[in-house]
């Protein structure tokens, strides 16, 4: 026993030495270089911790962020498509420092005449334009958006300085804002309402010139409080219109007046409900209360036809309370259809709602609220209870907007009614994507004017989870189908992107103002990356505990992508530093396939590599111990005595040879394999994955075996492997199920399409 074991620790050693001898005399020295290992850890990338963000991604024990509370009165001139607006801001500072003005964000200046958010990009003459876009850029005169500012006033009442640069406004307070205190002013302002079919605007009116009416979903229509916090200090990066918001939490309370025949709905909690609701109404929003299976509509197709036609002078006042949100939206309009259903989540009641015009029917009747409830039991179950009453779907052209319990989404029939798989899909996909919003960011609230990835991606991967249970959980609806079509998520999806131009991808940890194409980069590649770790690289059970850590760890408050990478390995014990490297800040692929194979046999007799080792130490076969040498059939030192054949006088075979001073237990475990393999399998990608290998027999047998991604680790260009058989080896594939994203699959298969399946037709390619 004790000579078998020195046999086999001789044999690695000399290996090790032989590798060692040729690298050192076949080369000269080459210079040093520092650690470009793609499994060194991410120090130098990350912020060191601190008290405010500890070292496994929990908020410190000094976090803290800042409080907005907003009173505001709101009125909708509907006869000119104009916003009147009036704020009171209770601004709360709790950060350890004391500020010296403050930064209210004005995002509506984006749309001014003066912006300079048009002239930001060159491009030239594109392919083709849409109509609309091509006249609002070259045959009309610019839209006269943006705030108009008429006044700031402390809590006194006096006026206070400020100074206007594009979509940010400094107030200049008197004396510094100390920490631990608050300050009150106010703000008195308006702006004309953009259509917002025309240049895509966030927010905005469509007009429907059959009934001339307009149908409004209102946002970024207040001045709003920046962030600041202890990573950026104040976030007042300009508003360019790519990169979105960061905003503090606060408590609303909001008086909309609005024409008296609108139907509207908004953040919050309607306070008077009774004065606004007829009597009817009331009925059936009870009654939808009540409702778990099928929404209730609380305002029918029939009456929103009638309140078409004709336009009140009266107005109304609807008032709403809203408390922990981080931003303010509301719909209104005549035309609204508008029903309710009650969702369980947890141990409460939530509404979904829906608000659309005619023109949404009959596809949005049928799906919108079945899909706004979904979307609130799946991502609750995923990532965080929603905390929040209800959850509205607002049908709007060509929209796809989120704000804080309310949402706009596109997917419109043709006018006779019918509309293809494309249109439905489309719409239920948009709306478990912009109701997922309320989780990220609207509660785990990053920032994203300079991380757009981190609440787009996280959500993009979210919602591509949600529409496969979608899928399971109504399979009339995606008939004849086997699954749910979903556009992002899977791994082959984003192939196109990450195979594509170079020079026209960024990594997903930039700035969503400075990448080349924000979808793939801020939605598809992220959420990508998120479903191959959940289901390839961690597994279902671990990625899913470490996301909801992440995300209780981080509901209301303000994370950082440091504070998920963080989190993720922290709670799982899996180290991903590799993989947020690879995905999140590098531009690299996934591209792994089969370089090589070599058949081999074994022998008692030195091959020709340890020949050559031997005679330069001058080294006989009789100073050796018992060794064991694999050899291919080209090699000048092969000898096929242990090669499986049957046994001569002067030779043993393999079993009978490794047997020598073993135990009879020992023995009987040993087993003669007769084949043996050398796989070499190339990385022409940058990207480390897992090596996912399929493997099949003579006789049809099938054997999968994932290398963890650390096979790569002290070679990033190719790594061999012994295979060791009892039957002939007939085929391999890398990523049969192609789960890792691979861009380059015709490498990845043994034998290749063209060729037999016979090694010999490969030796030619495999000889060094």
């Amino acid at each position: 026993m004790t000579k078998i074991k020195y046999c086999f620790a001789t044999l690695l050693f000399l290996f090790a030495t032989v590798g060692f001898a040729q690298e050192t005399e076949s080369k000269e020295r080459e210079p040093g270089h520092t650690n470009q290992n793609k499994f060194k850890q991410l120090y130098e990338e990350f912020s060191t911790p601190n008290t405010y963000r500890s070292a496994s991604g929990a908020p410190g024990p000094d976090y803290y962020q800042q409080q907005a509370n907003y009173v505001m009165n709101i009125t909708l001139d509907d006869a000119n498509a104009k916003i009147y607006g009036e704020e009171t801001i209770t601004y709360i500072n709790n950060s350890p420092d004391n500020l010296e003005y403050l930064w209210v964000q004005l995002d509506q200046n984006v749309r001014a005449k003066d912006s300079k958010s048009p002239l930001r990009n060159g491009g030239g003459v594109p392919l083709a334009e849409q109509p609309g876009a091509f006249a609002s850029k070259y045959l009309t005169d610019p839209f006269d958006g943006g705030f108009n500012i008429e006044y700031v006033k402390d809590a006194s009442g006096k006026a206070l300085s400020y100074t206007i640069n594009q979509t940010m406004m400094r107030i200049n307070i008197p004396t510094p804002l100390k920490s631990k205190d608050q300050v009150k002013f106010s703000i008195k302002w308006n702006y004309n309402i953009p259509d917002h079919t025309i240049n895509r605007a966030r927010s905005g009116y469509e007009y429907f010139a059959k009934d001339d009416n307009r149908a409004y979903v209102i946002a970024q229509f207040f001045p709003r409080m920046a962030v600041y916090n202890d990573v950026e200090g104040w976030q007042n990066h300009q508003f360019w219109g790519s990169g979105e918001f960061a905003l503090p939490f606060g408590d609303y309370e909001v008086n909309i007046t609005v024409p008296a025949d609108h139907v509207l709905d908004a953040t919050g909690t309607l306070q008077n409900r009774k004065e606004i609701f007829s009597k009817e109404m009331m009925r059936r929003y009870e009654k939808a209360k009540k409702s778990y299976d099928k929404p209730v509509i609380i305002v029918t197709q029939e009456e929103a036809e009638a309140a078409e036609k004709t336009k009140s002078t009266a107005t109304k006042t609807w008032k709403f309370k809203a408390k922990n949100v981080r931003d303010y939206g509301f719909a209104t309009s005549r035309k609204f259809i508008w029903d309710m259903q009650a969702v369980k989540i947890g141990s409460k009641d939530v509404m979904a709602v829906s608000m659309y015009p005619k023109e949404g029917n009959p596809l949005w009747e049928e799906y919108s609220t079945k899909a706004v409830a979904h979307a609130l039991q799946s991502y609750s179950e995923h990532s965080l209870e929603y905390p929040y009453p209800k959850a509205i779907s607002v049908h709007a052209r060509r929209q796809g907007m989120e704000y804080p319990m309310i949402c706009w989404n596109y997917g419109r029939p043709n006018e006779d009614g019918t509309y293809p798989d494309r249109v439905k899909y489309g719409m239920i996909s948009v709306i478990i994507h912009e109701v997922g919003h309320n989780f990220f960011p609207m509660i785990v609230n990053s920032d994203e004017r300079q991380w757009g990835w981190m609440d787009e991606g996280l959500d993009t991967f979210l919602q591509y989870v949600a529409e496969q249970e979608f899928g399971e959980k109504y399979p009339e609806a995606i008939a004849p189908n086997k699954k749910y079509p979903s556009k992002r998520g899977e791994p082959s999806k984003v192939v196109p992107y990450m195979s594509g131009d170079q020079s026209n991808i960024a990594p997903i940890m930039s700035n969503p103002e400075n990448v080349y194409q924000l979808g793939p980069n801020a939605y598809g590649k992220p959420a990508t990356a998120l479903n191959i770790l959940r289901e390839t690289v961690m597994g279902r059970e671990l990625f899913d505990h470490a996301f909801k850590t992440y995300s209780e760890r981080w509901k209301f408050k303000h994370p950082t992508p440091e504070d998920f990478f963080r989190t993720m390995e922290d709670a799982s014990a899996v180290d991903l530093d590799w993989y947020w490297r690879g995905w999140f800040y590098t531009t690299d692929y996934v591209d792994i396939g089969i370089k090589g194979i070599k058949k081999y046999y074994v022998s008692n007799k030195p091959n020709k590599q340890m020949q050559e080792y031997m005679a330069a130490r001058n080294i006989s076969e009789a100073d050796l111990p018992p060794l064991v040498y694999l050899a291919d059939e080209e090699d000048e030192g092969f000898d096929a005595t242990l090669k499986g054949k049957a046994p001569t006088e002067s030779s043993k075979s393999l079993k009978e040879f490794m047997m020598d001073n073993m135990t009879a237990t020992e023995r009987a475990a040993v087993k003669e394999p007769k084949y043996f393999y050398e796989v070499i399998f190339d990385k022409p990608g940058g990207i480390p994955m897992p090596l996912i290998v399929e493997y099949t027999y003579a006789d049809g047998s099938v054997k999968n075996i994932t290398y963890p991604p650390e096979i790569w680790r002290k070679n990033d260009k190719e790594v061999k492997l012994v295979i060791s058989s009892m039957l002939e080896l007939k085929g391999i594939v890398v990523d049969p199920k192609l789960e890792t994203a691979d861009i380059d699959t015709s490498n990845n298969t043994w034998p290749k399409k063209e060729e037999n399946s016979e090694f010999d037709n490969f030796k030619n390619k495999t000889k060094d």
